[in-house]
């Protein structure tokens, strides 16, 4: 296992260039958890998601945020979140915690780009045959691919300027909104009795508002790769948890303003309302396309951001014999996570075309991928939660550039919080109040099941372990 101890010169443990500043961790931060493809979703719950957001960013997302500033400020290990339960509980639970962190990707990232797919069609060619979106979504699966091995300070500039378009996106469809409904009206009523909290179908969309929250832990898997970790760490989860939360609500906030609820589409919600705020003007529709494809640009960036973390992760496990020498291969030059790159590219077509012959349409297809590959996502949350406490016990010597404030007591209320987020997050991912399929929710847990197994056998196949 790799450990970031030297100082913040130009080459780190085991050969690692030290690229990321804190500038660029903040923008990583933004880009991996300000998500534009699962906003759509997230204000499909109507005007109780602001109170959801308020409610979800309280009780779990400032939490979350400390205990992941502690973590990652202290042990600033190559592969972040497999290093810690590595480090708590052992090789094999790293193992099992680095397979669900990167098979979640793999299976994730269909999703996202099959989104980009239809969003793609519904800008330049409505009416674009599915399968061609699948070709779509297959090429960038490699061209990620290819970004994961090149060198990390020129790939870093992918998420970096996703960030800033995030941010400009976000920033037109929140203030687009109010100027809209400053002439225009809302097209959903935005009350406080509105807002109050249903226990009902809406229950549903929940877990996307926890799902959305997630990836301050990402930076970690490039310990190895920062200056200074110890000083960045926490200050780019304070300073991007603020910007995360803040465009959130505003960008929820501004779909509502303009589109019926009935009318938000999953896959094409973004560019319905940025079509509604900017008008049909020639300069409108231009900047609809102009925002369009920079929301095309953030859907690749916000996968080169998650597997350059995951793919380090799974690289790392690899070269510690917690999961098979097929993860393990880096770059000769770049000391890139090349050959889980290569492996994620591979699986991830996979998926795209055993989920072209099982699905409708494109919003179909989203949904069910999105779905199975969030509850995988959600488990190794379970495990970082634990490593934390566990390590606050048996290692509480190691100094701590960053403690979670208020002693033992606050850290396991914070964590047993953080925790049961994540139970029911898992639990209405597949069971869905109100409109319970039983079919698809037995297809959820199946295939968790195998993933389960399939990770078994990978980390039997290890080295060491």
């Amino acid at each position: 296992m790799s450990e970031n101890t030297a100082g913040p010169g130009a080459t780190g443990a085991g050969g690692f260039k030290k690229v990321l500043k804190g500038l660029d961790m903040t923008l990583f931060t933004v880009c991996a958890i300000l998500v534009i493809d699962q906003l759509a979703a997230s204000a499909a719950i109507g005007a109780q998601s602001v109170f959801w957001w308020i409610f979800t960013m309280i009780l779990f997302f400032i939490p979350y945020g400390l205990i992941t500033a502690e973590l990652g400020s202290t042990y600033p290990d190559q592969g972040g979140i497999y290093a810690w339960v590595r480090r708590a509980f052992g090789p094999k639970w790293g193992g099992r915690t680095a397979w669900l962190w990167w098979i979640n990707v793999a299976l994730w990232q269909p999703s996202v780009f099959i989104l980009f797919a239809g969003i793609f069609a519904t800008l330049f060619f409505p009416g674009l045959p599915l399968w061609w979106q699948i070709g779509i979504a297959v090429v960038l699966t490699w061209l990620v691919a290819w970004i994961n091995i090149i060198a990390l300070d020129v790939g870093k500039w992918v998420p970096n300027i996703g960030a800033i378009f995030k941010v400009a996106i976000m920033l037109t469809i929140g203030i687009g909104g109010f100027v809209y409904a400053s002439q225009h009206g809302v097209a959903n009523e935005l009350t406080l009795q509105s807002m109050a909290p249903s226990w009902g179908v809406t229950l549903a969309f929940l877990p996307v508002i926890v799902y959305n929250f997630m990836g301050f832990e990402l930076m970690s898997g490039a310990g190895a790769e920062m200056k200074n970790p110890a000083r960045d760490v926490p200050l780019a989860i304070i300073v991007s948890g603020v910007l995360i939360a803040a465009f959130y609500l505003l960008g929820t906030i501004g779909i509502l303003i303009a589109l019926p609820l009935d009318q938000i589409n999953l896959v094409e919600g973004i560019i319905d309302t940025l079509r509604q705020l900017l008008g049909d003007s020639g300069a409108g529709q231009a900047a609809v396309y102009v925002l369009g494809v920079m929301a095309l640009y953030t859907f690749v960036a916000n996968m080169v951001t998650w597997t350059l973390g995951a793919n380090r992760s799974a690289a790392e496990a690899a070269g510690d014999g917690a999961l098979p020498p097929m993860f393990e291969k880096l770059h000769p030059v770049h000391k890139t996570p090349a050959s889980a790159a290569i492996v994620t590219a591979v699986v991830t077509t996979v998926v795209i075309a055993i989920y072209g012959f099982m699905a409708a349409d494109a919003e179909d297809l989203f949904w069910t991928l999105f779905a199975f590959s969030s509850v995988v996502f959600l488990l190794p949350y379970l495990l970082m939660f634990a490593a934390f406490l566990r390590l606050r016990a048996v290692d509480a010597d190691r100094p701590r550039a960053y403690r979670v404030p208020g002693g033992n007591g606050t850290a396991w209320a914070l964590s047993l919080v953080c925790m049961a987020f994540i139970v029911q997050a898992i639990v209405f991912f597949i069971y869905i109040p109100g409109d319970f399929d039983w079919n698809y929710a037995m297809s959820i847990v199946a295939g968790v099941v195998v993933t389960l197994i399939v990770g078994e056998v990978l980390i039997r196949m290890g080295k060491k372990v």
